[in-house]
């Protein structure tokens, strides 16, 4: 699955559901970051989201395998072992010592990231790669996280050395938003039940 001296991208998340925009970051870091790999850790829970809003566990898996669609990107529900990421990185850099990995996230979780289990603890763990997401950039640069590691930010001019560097280190990556959310999705998909409902009545 992976090999000494990889480069692999790590995109966690609920991917409840999993939709295009998860599918056209991982491609663009791969091509930025100069990755191997993009893996996405599909989780079994979210500590700052509503678990009944969840869908299935191995439902969400199956779907992101579907949108996923590319032999460079590799979906497993290994992300479901732990809801906090400083326990899943921490496991999956155990299991694989030798291979190099690359926290992806969006700039909305980079508002909140100082609300995450351990956060400092992550950036000393893997290189950190913050994509862009609409109406999120300034709140971003504003964060706690930015702040306080604001010393060891990488140009984007640089990103595709991330990989190599010795944590802590972190790049902002702009790219061609998407306004695709798989809360929207969720929204649309529970209006449309809604407007079901409401014709049979």
């Amino acid at each position: 699955m992976a090999g000494p001296g990889m480069r692999i991208g790590l995109l966690g998340g609920s991917f409840n559901p999993p939709h295009k925009a998860h599918r056209d970051i991982s491609l663009y870091a791969l091509k930025r970051l100069g990755l191997d790999q993009v893996w996405w850790l599909v989780s079994r829970a979210n500590p700052l989201k509503d678990p009944s809003t969840l869908a299935d566990h191995d439902a969400r898996v199956e779907a992101a395998r579907k949108m996923a669609r590319h032999p460079r990107i590799q979906v497993t529900g290994f992300g479901g072992n732990s809801a906090y990421t400083v326990e899943l990185l921490t496991e999956l850099k155990r299991r694989f010592p030798h291979v190099r990995f690359v926290w992806l996230m969006g700039a909305d979780n980079l508002v909140q990231f100082h609300r995450w289990r351990d956060w400092q603890k992550i950036f000393t763990l893997v290189p950190i790669a913050v994509l862009d997401r609409p109406g999120y950039r300034l709140k971003a640069r504003a964060s706690q996280a930015v702040q306080r590691y604001a010393p060891y930010w990488v140009d984007e001019s640089d990103a595709a050395g991330l990989a190599g560097l010795i944590p802590p280190a972190w790049t902002l990556l702009t790219h061609r938003l998407s306004g695709l959310s798989s809360t929207a999705l969720r929204a649309g998909a529970e209006g449309k039940k809604d407007e079901k409902r409401t014709k049979k009545h």
